[in-house]
């Protein structure tokens, strides 16, 4: 971990949804950040004004006050446009509990004055990045369960929304093809291209994430022990899947390759914090 500099200039990037659901945590994060640092705070409308204010930001260290979406997002900007290793990212988190999972594992304080605080005066944190074959990123977790929801339209974030998404998440299956058992994907795993798993052992879960350096994978099977191992590179094939990369839904694809960039981006988070 390196201190990250509290004198720099701030781009305090405020995403819509945080301010229509907690207009007070956003002022107090404003507050904090302004009475700690040179900062200038955007109020963008939508997903193009956010970037374009991201792309514009200078030499200022954008901080983001939103949820785990917010970070995503801003992570997957800055990859494709190759500037993931310009500075670190902050993150102040508002948002419901359940949209701020992601932000609180990377190690981004629950409260909204700490998570400022640790903005100005905190440590960078380099974390490992899994990167796909179709420039898509995963920053925690990526996983395939049988079981999968339709990906949510977008901007929803109603609690009604979020309860039925749950509901088909339990009860929609996966589609099943005949000699299938029903819950499961015929699927082909490799790690570094050694089979983990293939079209004659149906799975029930693929999950992945990056860690040290190497993605670790989990391939559960229906009345079989799980396998397990430890790779630079995870490619799963088959038939049509869909995965939850993060908070995303994304497919369905019948082939996806996952590479680990080591340390490729970097997040300020409290100096106490354990590496």
């Amino acid at each position: 971990m390196s201190h990250a500099g509290p004198v720099d200039p701030l781009l305090v990037l405020v995403d819509p949804v945080a301010r229509r659901l907690d207009g007070e945590s956003v002022r107090i994060a404003k507050d904090v950040l302004c009475a700690g640092a040179t900062a200038k705070v955007c109020l963008p409308d939508g997903p193009e004004e956010f970037a374009r204010a991201l792309a514009r930001r200078g030499s200022r260290r954008p901080v983001l006050v939103g949820d785990d979406r917010t970070l995503t997002r801003t992570v997957s900007l800055l990859h494709r446009e190759r500037e993931l290793d310009c500075g670190a990212l902050s993150l102040v988190p508002v948002g419901a509990p359940a949209t701020l999972v992601l932000a609180h594992s990377l190690g981004v304080p629950v409260s909204t004055v700490a998570a400022a605080r640790a903005v100005l005066d905190g440590a960078e944190r380099r974390l490992d990045l899994l990167v796909d074959d179709s420039d898509g990123v995963v920053l925690g977790h990526m996983r395939i369960p049988a079981f999968m929801a339709r990906p949510a339209p977008a901007g929803s974030v109603s609690v009604w929304h979020a309860c039925r998404s749950l509901v088909r998440t339990l009860v929609r299956p996966a589609p099943v093809t005949a000699g299938q058992p029903a819950g499961t994907y015929r699927l082909r795993v490799e790690a570094d291209g050694v089979l983990l798993s293939d079209l004659d052992q149906p799975v029930e879960d693929v999950s992945l994430s990056s860690r040290g350096g190497r993605a670790e994978v989990v391939v559960r099977r229906r009345e079989a022990d799980p396998v397990r191992a430890r790779a630079l590179a995870v490619t799963v094939s088959g038939a049509d899947f869909r995965y939850r990369a993060d908070v995303v839904v994304a497919g369905p694809v019948r082939t996806r390759t996952w590479t680990v960039r080591p340390g490729a981006w970097s997040l300020t988070v409290p100096a106490s914090s354990a590496l």
